[in-house]
């Protein structure tokens, strides 16, 4: 499937900002399943210093300085993706997760893709005991860690509603779960964190999210919007496998990743400093249009 995305970020202040340094983490990158073909990112005002790079989760990334007063940043970022991704049959018989969790406490590799990276708590995705007790639900002993995963996402999405407003950016995981209400950000990081209470290494994924809903049925959230998922660590031959909460689906080729990392923390598409005082109002547009089947 080859995908174009157009992502739109538009800032409008109150007052003009005289100086401002910000980093954006907005175009996608290449990975297993997935590569990009074309990608540009523009920004107004024009004239912004800018320094592109890649961070150690392997995002990519872009530093912005802009040193002259402006009431409006736009931040315009068109990539044309292929994903490749290959769809189930996902293996029901992965290892046990108790076996899968001591081999993760056992890996040497200190690299982004090594499951060391991910076993512990981070700033957004804690360790909660309600949370952990509510994901222990699924893990039986000895259950395989694939099998069991998969009911846990269930759960997550159908004892939880989606409300873009029950939470905000800063909202605590405990308040959403204890809430049952949130976004993808919150079940992704509820997940997150449930299964590295239990000592299961979790990546918190962002990308977007295309589906084309059957007749009749309603089209899932986080289409046509930035979107997040987790992936899971199902030992060294089965690796890393997708999940998305939000929707209960094993991601393939109508998932596009964008950044990945411990939490929210390390791939929010755009976070700095402002200098100035004032209101601003952020409108945020995003297309994703297959071109290739």
């Amino acid at each position: 499937m080859i995908y174009d995305i157009r992502h739109l970020t538009a800032y409008a202040y109150s007052r003009p900002v005289p100086f401002a340094r910000c980093i954006l983490r907005v175009l996608p990158r290449d990975g297993v399943g997935q590569r990009v073909l074309t990608s540009q990112l523009s920004v107004t005002p024009r004239g912004a210093e800018r320094r592109d790079g890649v961070c150690f989760f392997g995002n990519r990334t872009t530093t912005l300085t802009i040193a002259k007063p402006h009431r409006e940043l736009k931040i315009e970022m068109t990539s044309r993706v292929e994903v490749t991704r290959a769809v189930a049959p996902f293996p029901a018989l992965t290892r046990g997760w108790e076996e899968v969790a001591e081999l993760a406490l056992q890996a040497q590799s200190l690299s982004p893709d090594s499951p060391a990276q991910y076993l512990y708590p981070s700033r957004l995705a804690p360790t909660v005991p309600e949370i952990t007790g509510y994901a222990r639900k699924s893990f039986a002993a000895k259950r395989p860690v694939f099998e069991a995963a998969s009911e846990l996402m269930a759960r997550i999405r159908k004892e939880f509603v989606y409300d873009p407003e029950a939470t905000e950016v800063s909202t605590p995981i405990r308040e959403a779960f204890s809430a049952r209400h949130g976004v993808c950000q919150d079940f992704a990081h509820i997940m997150i964190a449930g299964l590295r209470g239990l000592g299961l290494p979790a990546a918190y994924v962002s990308g977007y999210l295309r589906t084309i809903p059957p007749a009749g049925q309603p089209r899932l959230e986080g289409a046509d919007a930035t979107h997040a998922w987790i992936m899971l660590w199902c030992g060294p031959e089965t690796g890393w496998i997708g999940l998305d909460p939000t929707n209960d689906l094993v991601v393939a080729d109508d998932h596009i990743v964008t950044a990945t990392g411990r939490d929210y923390a390390d791939v929010s598409p755009l976070d700095g400093v402002l200098v100035g005082p004032g209101n601003q109002k952020l409108d945020v547009k995003v297309d994703v249009i297959p071109v290739i089947s």
